[in-house]
């Protein structure tokens, strides 16, 4: 069943959310396969506003992945060297080879948003940025990959008491960051520029999806149903596997266990 949320849309309960969740994961370990078997090559780009929940889905979809094939790239500021190549080059360098899947945990599009809110790159760089991006990205498709643009759109109420609750949870104070708080005051300013994004770069080639994401949960089931009903990927079958005898002893002992070294068994003090 869905619940209420006061007046707005109703949310997913726990356990219907996990039960489908489990679902899609394994459809996703199918389209993994699918990737693998048929030299596939799979780029997804998670975008969106701070706290807009773009980490955990990316959680989420590759959770149940196999690492080789699947890996998350996300890339930190660019070093003196980067700034001097072309502004695609060290991105270029993360997409897939055949058989691999590579989820962007922000992408190019950082010079569209932060870089050129905060101003960290020139007028000229940012203009430059939304003349190649649609040629960019049409090289990328033309030559088979598999490109996909997601954008997690976040109220800002909900942004805010995201941002509350990373400041009050010490396994999640990292996630924030003086530039986070930063995005609160410039809130219309990061709007306007994901505007002028989407005029720019939403190409037939390379469409923009968003992801209403105010509802963790349903953006979550929302993003990866989309996603695996955009590609044409099919169960490949695999090969029958059987658990062999275990042979019988040849005589081997285990060393005693004062020879070895055991880390302290907490677990058993929390039992008492």
């Amino acid at each position: 069943m869905a619940v209420a949320d006061g007046d707005g849309p109703r949310r997913l309960s726990r356990p219907i959310y996990e039960r489908e969740l489990l679902r899609l994961q394994v459809e996703l370990v199918k389209l993994q396969e699918w990737v693998r078997a048929e030299g596939e090559r799979l780029v997804v780009v998670f975008e969106g506003r701070d706290a807009a929940g773009k980490g955990s889905v990316i959680k989420r979809v590759s959770g149940r992945l196999n690492p080789r094939i699947a890996r998350i790239a996300a890339l930190p500021v660019p070093t003196e060297r980067e700034r001097t190549q072309w502004y695609f080059q060290r991105y270029v360098e993360h997409l897939p080879a055949a058989g691999e899947i590579v989820l962007f945990d922000r992408s190019w599009y950082n010079r569209a948003g932060v870089e050129h809110v905060m101003g960290f790159c020139t007028d000229e760089e940012y203009a430059r940025f939304l003349r190649q991006c649609p040629v960019f990205e049409r090289l990328l498709v033309e030559d088979g990959i598999l490109l996909r643009k997601y954008w997690f759109s976040v109220s800002d109420a909900v942004q805010e008491q995201r941002f509350r609750n990373r400041l009050e949870d010490p396994t999640r104070r990292w996630k924030l960051s003086a530039m986070d708080l930063e995005s609160i005051s410039r809130w219309e300013a990061y709007s306007r520029a994901k505007d002028e994004m989407f005029v720019r770069t939403d190409i037939p080639e390379a469409p923009w999806y968003v992801v209403e994401s105010d509802d963790k949960y349903s953006a979550r089931i929302n993003m990866i149903a989309h996603l695996l009903s955009t590609v044409p990927y099919h169960e490949v079958p695999r090969p029958a596997l059987e658990l062999p005898s275990r042979p019988p002893s040849t005589g081997y002992q285990r060393p005693p266990r004062d020879q070895q070294t055991y880390v302290p068994d907490h677990a058993a003090e929390l039992a008492e």
